[in-house]
């Protein structure tokens, strides 16, 4: 049998009827890990398993589910503000996937099971929001924080990520773009958004990538701004033409101020957050994660 270190399981209660999965964790007990399994109901219990993870003495907690699911967890280990603290692995049983899609997790669960077990951890980034809030992957705002907010779970279960898309092109005709001010580090930006990604990660929204040069470990926040009063234009040119885009506005720093006259709601991974005023600041080497060794989001 394989000396594998014990790790504790968050399972998204979405998830519990997953076959793929059981067999996974029924795999991998049988070649001698040792795996606590743990389900989510409510909102808040994921902190309350991580404690126990900690009094159990595991290595990893592992994230059994999307976006939404990885950013809690991910929040309640840093939240320890313990060196020690548990390393977080992944596996992608979500609608998007996103974070996990663009570190490398294999979509195969029992792959993704072995690497969230066994997996050399890295020290990654995360990025703190006015003081309190956190994200791993990206915070989004404007167009495609009302798609992927609103979108039904009934569209999103049958259709997975592309039902993103679909939802918005069904609310186009509604759709306006948020007047802002956005501030970085020897950066300053302010007129009429379109969609405004804040990212650690790369892709939000299924698989749209909208901070394509971003790392997890660079202690930096890539930013992207699409402008323009015309939704459609702005986006199919922004999609069909990266290179000289003037409706394309980037930045790079390690924190980012955003104030509005009115208020605007970011996805912070699947969390909304609305407000006025937002201050962004990158938590550098905030916890570690169990990531592929050809990961293209470490330098």
């Amino acid at each position: 049998m394989t000396n594998f270190p014990a790790s504790l399981l968050i399972l998204n209660g979405k998830n519990t009827d997953n076959p793929q999965l059981r067999q996974a964790v029924d795999t991998l007990r049988k070649e001698g890990a040792d795996i606590h399994v743990r389900v989510t109901w409510e909102k808040g219990d994921a902190p309350r398993y991580i404690e126990e993870a900690r009094q159990l003495g595991v290595a990893t907690v592992i994230s059994g589910g999307g976006d939404g699911t990885i950013n809690e967890i991910a929040t309640a280990l840093i939240d320890l503000k313990d060196a020690n603290a548990p390393a977080l692995g992944i596996l992608p049983l979500g609608t998007a996937n996103d974070f996990a899609t663009s570190v490398g997790i294999p979509m195969d669960l029992e792959k993704a099971l072995r690497l969230a077990i066994s997996g050399r951890d890295v020290p990654i980034d995360t990025a703190r929001v006015n003081d309190n809030t956190c994200f791993i992957n990206m915070a989004t705002g404007g167009f495609g924080t009302r798609i992927t907010t609103e979108t039904p779970e009934k569209l999103k279960a049958a259709l997975g990520g592309v039902s993103y898309l679909i939802h918005g092109l069904l609310r186009m005709d509604t759709l306006k773009p948020d007047r802002c001010e956005i501030r970085g580090e020897n950066f300053h930006w302010q007129g009429d958004a379109l969609v405004i990604g804040i990212g650690n990660g790369r892709q939000a929204g299924g698989g749209q990538p909208l901070c394509p040069d971003a790392l997890i470990n660079d202690g930096l926040l890539d930013l992207l701004v699409i402008t323009g009063e015309e939704l459609l234009p702005a986006i199919f040119t922004t999609i069909t033409q990266q290179e000289e885009n003037p409706h394309l506005v980037r930045g790079r720093s390690t924190w980012i101020e955003i104030t509005s006259p009115h208020p605007m709601t970011f996805n912070l991974d699947g969390e909304p957050l609305s407000g006025q005023t937002f201050r962004i600041d990158i938590v550098s080497d905030a916890l570690r994660a169990r990531l592929p060794p050809d990961c293209p989001l470490l330098r």
